[in-house]
């Protein structure tokens, strides 16, 4: 589609023009992906592209899209670099009816725009594969053999704190995973379940329920369709002695960090120390030159972490200031409307969010063109066998929402999704049990013959699996389904990104009786 509108002068940045470099260049690495090119590989008809892209460009509004099925495959960073590529290209980005950056109550004030430090990958790389870091972090796949291996460079992962996760179903290669965690000289899990993960755990270390924890959406307040602000305090009061999610964290960074024995409010106090000394040096900042130990004497809150989150929502976007705008946000503010806040639709922010060196939005940055000669590659691999993908159910959030009764069964099940035609041509039924193998091994799920997946492709849902002894999931186990992810070997890899690739991988279909 991109190649469409250079091809057709159907590219029109619109206001963004000035906050954008790299049109020419990027056009030049487009041409060889033609909608010839590339619709053997998708199965949709070169006409059918060229006539998308045409009305992607005539459209009044419009956004382009993706979210984690495209991230998750061979090409997920170029695929999401791509959703951009077509909103920058018709405009579409940073403007009302397309895609447009949320502002969150506790973000960072909005400061001048200007060159920023740019982004970097691979700024140290993993023991044993030499995967590259992104964003501070590494892939999940290379979890076991950082365990399980011994190299002369640096020493296995002896510990582990785990957080809410469940990577032996989650990541590829859940038994060599199950096998590493069984393995570690001390593991900590705080979760609410004991599961295929947290079974392994030296402590096991539950937080309260929902209704006995507070809530500030700081995740989801950053992809908000519209900017709003909401606090709110745990309905049940905690039982006498039990810790809050917040304390045991707390009481975790404490003994990682040598402070054994602490106070859990310590943790709180250092940041906001840490976050005030910084605040009164920038410039930019409502409280620049102001005493750090006057400011914090104000904040307000029943504990660290609520005390904490007034320092933020006052040093936000929509905050007071610490008095310098006094009609602005503060903790009391936003507990005075348990409903919410509404701080008003999302509206046109560019350049100021930018933080590339230039300053600029990069439309080609150097990772993505060393990437894309690999997807040049795989447009002429073209593969005649079955592909899997993941799905997930709309009652199913990834694995642990299995063990409760009321969102189980009905047509939550695991099945494999096939095509009529190609189980036409392997001679499978609906219900009947088929042999699913890959490059990690192989399980057994009932067939169910659909026409809402295209053909050549198979699907299984992830986070099932739940038949391994030594958990506390007993409702998931009555039907515990097959975990998909056995079937990945963790071998394949988005190596912009490092994420496992867990959709249009190579299986084999085996009829068994």
């Amino acid at each position: 589609m991109a190649y469409v509108l250079f091809e057709e002068r159907l590219v029109d940045l619109g206001e963004l023009a000035p906050h954008v470099q790299g049109v020419d260049e990027l056009a030049d690495a487009l041409r060889d992906f033609t909608p010839e090119a590339a619709s053997p590989s998708c199965d949709v008809p070169a006409d059918v592209i060229r006539e998308l892209a045409r009305e992607l460009a005539a459209a009044p509004t419009a956004a382009v899209y993706g979210r984690i099925g495209s991230c998750t495959v061979p090409h997920g960073t170029l695929a999401s670099w791509l959703v951009d590529v077509l909103n920058i290209l018709t405009g579409n980005l940073d403007r009302p009816g397309g895609a447009l950056f949320p502002l969150s109550a506790t973000d960072k004030a909005p400061r001048p725009a200007g060159p920023g430090r740019g982004f970097a990958l691979g700024r140290w790389h993993s023991r044993v594969s030499g995967h590259p870091e992104a964003k501070g972090e590494l892939p999940l796949s290379a979890l076991a053999e950082e365990i399980d291996t011994a190299t002369g460079e640096g020493s296995p992962v002896r510990a582990l704190i785990a957080v809410a996760t469940n990577p032996v179903l989650s990541a590829p290669d859940g038994d060599r995973l199950d096998k590493a965690l069984g393995s570690l000289d001390f593991m900590v899990s705080v979760d609410p379940y004991l599961n295929e993960t947290s079974r392994h755990a030296h402590v096991v270390l539950p937080p309260p329920p929902p209704s006995q924890a507070p809530h500030f959406d700081f995740a989801f307040n950053a992809f908000a369709v519209h900017n709003q602000v909401r606090y709110t305090r745990a309905a049940v009061p905690l039982e006498p002695g039990r810790m809050a999610e917040t304390e045991i964290l707390a009481r975790l960074v404490l003994a990682a960090t040598g402070m054994h024995g602490a106070a859990p409010d310590a943790v709180d106090a250092l940041v906001i120390d840490q976050t005030l000394g910084k605040a009164v040096t920038d410039p930019h900042a409502p409280v620049h030159g102001r005493d750090p130990g006057e400011l914090a004497a104000v904040l307000t809150g029943d504990s660290g972490p609520e005390r904490r989150l007034d320092m933020m929502l006052r040093l936000g976007p929509y905050g007071d200031g610490f008095g310098a705008r006094p009609d602005g946000l503060t903790l009391e503010k936003v507990l005075a409307h348990p409903h919410g806040i509404d701080l008003g639709p999302l509206t046109p922010r560019l350049p100021q969010p930018l933080k590339t060196r230039s300053g600029k939005v990069e439309l080609l940055p150097g990772p993505i063109a060393g990437d894309l000669p690999r997807l040049r590659e795989a447009l002429r691999e073209r593969s005649e066998g079955l592909v899997l993908i993941g799905r997930r159910h709309l009652r199913s959030n990834n694995s642990w929402l299995h063990n409760v009764p009321a969102l189980t069964g009905g047509t939550n099940r695991c099945t494999l999704h096939i095509h009529p035609e190609d189980a036409e041509r392997l001679g499978l039924t609906d219900g009947a049990p088929v042999r699913v193998r890959g490059a990690g091994g192989a399980v057994t799920a009932p067939v169910e013959v659909t026409d809402g997946i295209r053909r050549g492709v198979v699907s299984l849902p992830h986070g099932w699996g739940h038949d391994r002894p030594g958990t506390r999931m007993s409702h998931a186990a009555l039907d515990p389904g097959v975990n998909v992810n056995q079937l990945l070997d963790g071998s394949l890899l988005d190596p912009l990104s490092g994420n496992a690739v867990l959709n249009g991988v190579p299986v084999e279909l085996t009829r068994t009786s």
